[in-house]
């Protein structure tokens, strides 16, 4: 993906922020509950270390990231607005609780260290913390263009998450593109659906930074595109309370 992006133009800043694996014990152990804290002020910083070298423009910044970093996407587009200009997030957890809750039964005996490193959500000061830290909480603050990524049946992001910060930005009249592939699970794996989110990823992209993108793409790909494109409006939650 860095290779891709660098073809089109752009600087990549990929940063192994706290909480990142391979740096040690202490290193894993500092982005211990600080989703959207700590572990976003990684990203934050690195953004403004390119602009202070004079290798990013401070008005064409963008953040794009799958899992973790749809989050990471999300959260910074909630936490620092000012600072990006696009963001593109794939299979993206937008609630911290929800995404909790949804946790597969072949995780189960993950879930302790989901609520050490995360926040437990059976806890009142957790789950306030949790609610703090979850994009969708401050999906109000949001004035960066969006493009929503999923894939309809992922077991551990649910689609839920990506339904849930569509809806609150097309109630707010808020621009937002949303593409759900049925085929697919957490990330795309097929390669025309691969194909059809980067064509559409770039040119997204392009019209909000100026990198260059490929118009020309094969009908089969253009066709899958057409498929996948989730108009907002259509966009239904399961249940109220989702919200």
């Amino acid at each position: 993906m860095a290779q891709f992006l660098t073809n089109r133009g752009y600087a990549v800043l990929s940063p192994n922020f706290r909480g990142s694996t391979g740096y040690g014990k202490k290193f894993v152990d500092g982005g211990n509950l600080q989703w959207g804290d700590k572990m976003q002020d990684d990203l934050t910083w690195g953004a403004k270390y390119l602009i202070s070298q004079g290798i990013s423009d401070p008005k064409r910044i963008g953040i794009m990231g799958a899992s973790y970093g749809g989050y990471a996407t999300l959260a910074g587009l909630t936490s620092t607005p000012d600072l990006y200009a696009v963001g593109v997030a794939i299979v993206a957890p937008s609630n911290l609780i929800t995404l909790l809750d949804a946790i597969p039964a072949y995780w189960e005996s993950e879930r302790i260290r989901f609520y050490k490193r995360m926040g437990d959500p059976t806890t009142a000061e957790g789950r306030a913390q949790l609610m703090r830290q979850s994009p969708l909480t401050h999906a109000d603050k949001i004035k960066t263009p969006l493009l929503v990524v999923q894939g309809a049946n992922d077991p551990r992001v649910n689609k839920r998450e990506a339904d849930q910060i569509v809806v609150a930005l097309r109630d707010r009249g808020f621009p937002v593109e949303y593409i759900v592939a049925p085929d697919e699970g957490h990330g795309f794996a097929r390669p025309v659906n691969r194909m059809a989110m980067l064509v559409l990823a770039e040119k997204f992209l392009a019209k909000y930074l100026g990198g260059r993108y490929q118009e020309s793409h094969t009908p089969e790909v253009a066709k899958r595109l057409q498929e996948i494109t989730v108009d907002p409006k259509s966009v239904k939650l399961a249940n109220p309370s989702d919200k």
